[in-house]
């Protein structure tokens, strides 16, 4: 949490604050992310100048406060993301230090949290990073015990048991910080069910440190690396023979980089197998890089929305949904390969390696829609047209450039833009075209269908939000998950998912639509389903993650020719 706040603080500085945004010291100790910040501008400030401007972050691990009192009066503008368990050690030192009484600090003397600390302490402060070096103090008439908030937590139990019998007077205060005391206790459950096990973090973070040798302490293969990219150091059979592989990662390691080392192993360990299971992983793999997977999962959706209207020339929409989706997502991620540099690099060096073949795809496919969508007559070719230029002119600049001072110039610059526009567009091909070419009028039965096929769409884009956060607020996009928070934006899919299952149940009740609402529903309860197997961290976001969301979409498509054959 505390990593994840000055991230995402520093990120947002640049908008808020005085240029230029510096750091004191190192934000946090992974270097793949202060090479982002670098790339944006963020620099590092070591020393502290006479004389400053801008503005200067202080770091998670936090600060002496006599550090933050001369960034100050040097004149820069000083924002504190010390992570809040860290202040709260501090605060219990200070409290303490101001009675002259003792501070016994576990952890890593040359630790920035541990430097920030004994800062705190004044001349009562006293830094220990074994049980010898605690033995070797003097005894101390009053002296509170504190940990650093990333200390093993199998050192503080030994110190408190120390304490316990030989300084009972002394008062212990539990400040490792409880998700550092949870992974170091999953790191060891993990060891126990998986063959080997992967550690993820920076070289020089103590903490992914200390999950490394808690690892290897139990006896399994335990590896520590910083990216995918040191995964080739790993022995190809060693890794091809683990039937199980656990992966951790230290708590200043960004989910990006977990996501990369995650699809990267999938990748290798299936690549190396043989028969059926490597052919189907490329096929998912292709569908998935190509879009012809989710372009499928429209006309799927396209054909369950045309069965609960009872409309019987399906076919041309169907197509038209497949090209549409197919044709725009496409340029979508082609217009999207910042994030997806984060998000899903091999989504992105798929992109940048068959750009202009893709390209082509893209055409071909909007092309090949219009021209059905014309031979249906010229409304839903209109239409069509009129959703495929509003596509096309998202990431386009829509207001002059003379108006730079306005914050929305382009449809991209809206916060949540492309969630809700993508399940419009979605709602529109599948649901409300073909009853509108058909009769040229709105018909109000339409509406839940409507409704039913853009929210569904919108649970599966706005789910795929929350899994690329962190890239598209590295990038600077303002989705919905960044506007209102993860937990947040999983509770709303929630709520709309009931509200999905609402529509279809009293809608099919009312006998608006055909009974065909009844079996639909086992879609948005196999969406739930999934969004609760990743929220219990039983899924993680890998190719099999998003087969499951998309294959949301061609379930209901299947259901309905399930139906459609029993009728007849």
């Amino acid at each position: 949490m505390g990593v994840r706040r000055a991230v995402e603080m520093v990120l947002d500085a640049p908008e808020k604050n005085e240029n230029p945004i510096r750091t004191y010291g190192p934000l946090i100790h992974n270097p793949q992310v202060l090479e982002v910040l670098e790339s944006k501008g963020v620099t590092i400030l070591d020393k502290i100048p006479d004389q400053g401007s801008g503005t200067v972050l202080i770091r998670a691990h936090g600060v002496p406060p006599q550090t933050k009192k001369q960034l100050k009066g040097s004149g820069f503008t000083v924002l504190d993301a010390t992570c809040p368990r860290v202040i709260k050690v501090q605060s219990i030192i200070c409290k303490h230090a101001q009675k002259k009484i003792a501070s016994i600090i576990v952890g890593d003397k040359d630790h920035p949290e541990v430097i920030g600390l004994l800062g705190y302490a004044g001349d009562h402060g006293y830094v220990v990073g074994t049980l010898e070096e605690l033995e070797t103090l003097p005894p101390f008439e009053n002296a509170i015990i504190v940990a650093q908030t990333t200390q093993n937590t199998e050192l503080f139990e030994i110190v408190k048991k120390w304490a316990a019998d030989t300084h009972p007077h002394y008062r212990i205060y539990d400040t490792i910080c409880d998700s550092t005391e949870r992974r170091q206790a999953e790191v060891k459950r993990l060891a126990e069910s998986v063959d080997m096990v992967i550690v993820v973090g920076g070289r020089s973070s103590g903490n992914t440190k200390r999950l490394f040798q808690i690892a290897r302490l139990t006896g399994k293969p335990a590896y520590h690396i910083e990216t995918e990219e040191d995964l080739k150091s790993i022995d190809i059979d060693i890794l091809s023979s683990a039937r199980q592989i656990g992966i951790t990662a230290g708590a200043s390691t960004p989910n990006w980089i977990i996501k990369k080392v995650y699809k990267a192993l999938e990748t290798m360990v299936f690549t190396r197998k043989q028969g059926w299971r490597r052919a189907l992983f490329g096929v998912q793999r292709a569908m998935l890089l190509t879009n012809v997977y989710v372009s499928l999962g429209a006309g799927c959706l396209s054909y369950a929305c045309s069965k609960l209207q009872g409309i019987l020339q399906y076919f041309p929409y169907i197509f038209i949904s497949m090209l549409f989706v197919q044709s725009m997502h496409i340029l979508n991620h082609l217009t999207g390969s910042k994030s997806d540099q984060y998000n899903d690099p091999d989504r992105a060096n798929f992109y940048q390696k068959y750009r202009v073949l893709l390209i082509l795809l893209a055409v071909i496919a909007g092309g090949a829609g219009l021209i059905i969508a014309y031979s249906l007559g010229l409304f839903p070719f209109l239409v069509l047209l009129i959703m495929s230029l509003l596509g096309l002119s998202y990431n386009l600049w829509l207001i002059p450039k003379r108006f730079a001072q306005l914050k929305y110039r382009r449809i991209r610059d809206i916060p949540g833009s492309k969630t809700l526009l993508i399940a419009v567009a979605w709602g529109i091909v599948t649901a409300v075209l073909p009853p509108l070419s058909i009769s040229a009028q709105f018909d109000w039965i339409t509406a839940p269908i409507f409704l039913w096929s853009a929210g569904f769409v919108f649970v599966r884009t706005a789910f795929f939000d929350i899994l690329d956060m962190q890239g598209d607020r590295i990038v600077g996009k303002e989705t919905m998950p960044i506007l209102l928070g993860e937990k947040r934006s999983m509770r709303l899919l929630k709520v709309m998912i009931a509200i999905l299952i609402a529509i279809l149940l009293l809608a099919a009740a009312a006998q608006l639509i055909s009974s065909l609402g009844y079996i639909l529903i086992t879609c948005p309860i196999f969406m739930w389903l999934i969004l609760s197997a990743y929220e219990r961290g039983l899924m993680l976001p890998s190719i099999k993650l998003e087969m499951l969301i998309e294959t949301n979409f061609i379930l209901a498509g299947v259901a309905s020719l399930v139906w459609t054959l029993l009728k007849l």
